[in-house]
């Protein structure tokens, strides 16, 4: 996965879920290419992951399908 500085996607259309608490989250932009980007809300100007359609694809369909559950509940 490629990592880009903040320079470089400055323009993008960022957004958060609106269940951030207190808006400390990840947030997403499109990509020109069908990709996705992701950035720490709390850090906008630090480093930038950037993800495939597929890629993204797959992680969305699990979280909806539970698959990323256990990592919500208590230790």
């Amino acid at each position: 996965m490629p990592e880009v500085q903040h320079a470089e996607t400055a323009d993008l259309a960022w957004r958060k879920s609106r269940r951030s608490p207190k808006g400390n989250c990840v947030e997403v932009a499109p990509l020109p290419d069908g990709g996705v980007a992701v950035r720490n809300s709390r850090h906008r100007d630090g480093p930038v992951l950037l993800y495939t359609r597929a890629e993204m694809t797959a992680f969305v369909l699990g979280a909806k399908d539970g698959e990323f559950d256990d990592l919500l509940e208590p230790a």
